[in-house]
């Protein structure tokens, strides 16, 4: 059938700055077709005018490739993200959680640069300012919040069918790590993915919280885009290695949270260094490359945070360093740092 050849050629179009195509997102509302007219309606959120202008331009040359199909009409509906109004100066919007203050992505290009670890730290060092803070793991696949906050306790359910999530040491948390026994993996499709996403994020009982962090997996996909089209995301802070490997996923990450309208509240260099004990320091993974990538991107660089075995010790036993001042750490002071500036920038 022609709609299906159709649908078939709008899979190949790229949601800009995303792995995904606008089919599987669940952009391609309406397909008509008529004597020598065939005509698709996609529905986009976003306010950057990039985002649908590249699809239109990227549906018309999918559909270029179907012969027959007469006059072709691309209609693009352009709707607000979720939580913003529509004036034009609003470009951040506000929480459309109810009782959420600010709501803070932290995410990576790549996995394995300890993002899950400073976002940890990040919510600990906000909860001891006095801070009311929640701590959402939408990493469905390698979630480790449950872990990091050493906690084993299973979610129970009010009287609204809402999750209550765990409370550790006074921040809430929200993981698929409380949902699963630990050797059992998440094997879901982009749909599943999407539908936990969404109930994490709207079906959880946050209650009144000054800061909800979000601990993203690493990528551009599905889950992300998600997130940016069920609430309106404050800030992203992004999370890099200074190698230069880690650093080109990284401007990837920047771009994604750029074309959908997603201030960067800044980068944060992890492993940045090692510090022997007679003092030496030694770049393992390069020197100074998200310094010099927060440049180039115009961004602050909110932290550059060494490698310490207590970081790794505190959250294989649950406890961030943030929130173990029993020894000095260099680590733990940046993230603290990072965190006062994150918190300043949001209220700036």
């Amino acid at each position: 059938m022609t709609a299906d050849l159709i649908k078939q050629a709008l899979s190949n179009v790229r949601y800009p700055g995303f792995s995904r195509d606008i089919v599987s997102f669940g952009l391609l509302k309406d397909i008509q077709i008529s004597s020598g007219h065939t005509r698709v309606l996609i529905e986009v959120q976003t306010k950057d005018p990039d985002v649908p202008e590249k699809i239109f331009k990227d549906c018309h040359a999918a559909l270029a490739e179907i012969p027959d199909l007469g006059e072709i009409t691309v209609d693009i509906e352009i709707k607000d993200p979720p939580g913003q109004s529509a004036g034009p100066a609003d470009t951040t919007g506000t929480s459309s959680i109810p009782g959420v203050k600010k709501i803070i992505a932290v995410g990576s290009g790549k996995g394995g640069v300890g993002k899950s670890t400073v976002a940890a730290n990040l919510a600990v060092a906000l909860a001891k300012t006095g801070a009311k803070v929640g701590l959402c793991d939408c990493d469905l696949y390698g979630p480790s919040v449950a872990m990091m906050f050493g906690s084993d306790e299973r979610p129970m359910a009010n009287d609204r069918d809402e999750i209550i999530p765990i409370e550790v040491d006074g921040i809430k948390l929200m993981s698929m790590g409380f949902l699963l026994e630990e050797r059992s993996p998440v094997i879901v499709r982009g749909p599943m993915a999407t539908r936990y996403t969404q109930q994490f994020l709207r079906q959880v009982e946050w209650g009144e919280l000054d800061y909800l962090i979000l601990d993203l997996p690493p990528g551009t996909g599905d889950i992300q885009l998600t997130i940016v089209q069920t609430v309106a995301v404050d800030g992203a802070v992004i999370v890099t290695t200074p190698q230069e490997v880690a650093l080109i996923d990284a401007r990837k990450a920047v771009s994604m949270f750029a074309k959908v309208n997603v201030r960067i509240l800044g980068l944060i260099e992890n492993m940045a260094w090692f510090e022997c004990d007679h003092g030496t320091r030694y770049p393992i993974f390069g020197e100074g490359g998200g310094k010099r990538e927060a440049e180039h991107l115009k961004v602050p660089l909110l932290a550059q945070i060494p490698i310490e075995l207590p970081v790794r010790e505190s959250g294989d036993q649950g406890r961030p360093i943030v929130g173990t001042p029993d020894a000095p750490s260099a680590a733990a002071e940046a993230l603290r740092d990072a965190a006062q500036k994150i918190a300043g920038s949001l209220t700036s």
